[in-house]
């Protein structure tokens, strides 16, 4: 049994890799600083970072993801308790990866503790909802609630230093174009010039253009940007990697810090690999931004998630970096609601289908 939690707890950091690596890097893509190939390379190894931070910082988050507190004593001592919660929080992750809808890997372990843990008569429901579902629900109001004023702050403070946002629009040349007719007469075209605006970073690009403290003002952001995306990609690795290696520490099956690497190293493989359709969601489809608003959302998502590891509060990722793109959204006008609302439906799925699969999955092994 030992074996297979390994294999399980592999599957759920790979899983998690694939649909939360590119949460932190997303506003690199959508703001156009960074192809997607290169900003999830830098999601990657940033998070893996975190990783192995994460073995000498996270023995708080260690010890809830275990099941600590939320059953029994002996449940959460027993392999089989922690394979089925592995293997039903991983089916209910690739379930979403592969549509490219984001949610929360937290959420899902939650629910699958709450799905195994009822199965086998042993759910502490009063600690589950204080301790797990509240900072999980508060985290993206959170986001939202200082994203707004925060880019508000940011603009402000652009007007204030000088710094004008330029347009860059594409005017294309029309050839002349001479064709013969039936009776032989020559019918030419007009040339002239056209005027097209596209939405690629190569057909229509957005740029700053003044000095914050003589300092370029697009250079001095796009380097904060990619900074910032490194910070939150770290907290993530930080704040993701304990909860899942505590399938494998509680039990013994491996130790801290070969458990960290192991699992570190599944969800850099994870992102690499397959991240790309939340990525495309993430960086596309929420809200169109430029660079400085996406900017301002990376930093909220830094700053909440890093704040939250420090205090061992188990907060998804997913929900704070989604709340700051909603927040931008809602800040500029530019929402899209309709894929907003794909992913709140999946958010308030999550739980309850990964307590499914825990159920079924307790129910197959002990038979």
């Amino acid at each position: 049994m030992i074996f297979w939690l390994v294999v399980i707890a592999c599957v759920l950091a790979f899983a998690n890799g694939a649909n939360d690596n590119a949460k932190g890097v997303a506003t690199l893509v959508g703001g156009k600083v960074l192809s997607r190939k290169r900003a999830l390379y830098v999601a990657a190894v940033a998070t893996f970072a975190g990783s192995v931070v994460a073995i000498f910082l996270a023995t708080e988050l260690v010890a809830r993801f275990s099941g600590k507190g939320l059953v029994s004593a002996d449940l959460t001592g027993s392999a089989a308790f922690l394979s089925c919660v592995g293997l039903a929080a991983g089916m209910t992750v690739l379930t979403a990866t592969r549509v490219g809808i984001p949610i929360s890997t937290t959420h899902a372990m939650v629910g699958a503790i709450a799905g195994v843990g009822w199965a086998a008569g042993s759910l502490q429901v009063g600690r589950l909802v204080d301790v797990f579902l509240y900072p999980l629900l508060f985290a993206p109001v959170l986001a939202i609630v200082l994203t707004i004023p925060l880019y508000g702050v940011f603009r402000g403070l652009r007007l204030a230093f000088g710094v004008n946002k330029d347009t860059c629009i594409c005017v294309a040349a029309q050839r002349s174009e001479v064709s013969v007719s039936a009776s032989g007469a020559a019918l030419t075209t007009m040339a002239g010039s056209s005027l097209q605006v596209g939405d690629s970073v190569q057909a229509c690009a957005k740029n700053y253009h003044g000095h914050v403290v003589g300092v370029d003002a697009q250079r001095l952001l796009d380097r904060s940007h990619i900074m910032s995306a490194g910070v939150a990609s770290f907290a993530r690795g930080l704040n993701d990697t304990p909860k899942i290696a505590a399938l494998l520490l509680v039990v013994g099956a491996m130790g801290t810090t070969g458990g960290m690497l192991v699992v570190g190293i599944a969800i850099a493989i994870g992102g690499l690999i397959a991240a790309r359709r939340v990525a495309d969601t993430m960086s596309n489809r929420i809200t169109d931004m430029n660079d400085g608003q996406a900017f301002t959302a990376n930093l909220v998502t830094a700053g909440c998630v890093l704040f939250a590891s420090k205090l061992g509060v188990p907060v998804s990722t997913t929900h704070v970096s989604c709340g700051s793109l909603f927040g931008i959204g809602l800040a500029t006008g530019q929402a899209r609601w309709g894929i907003i609302g794909q992913i709140l439906l999946a958010w308030v799925t999550t739980l309850p289908m990964a307590g499914l699969f825990g159920w079924l999955a307790w129910q197959l092994l002990r038979t």
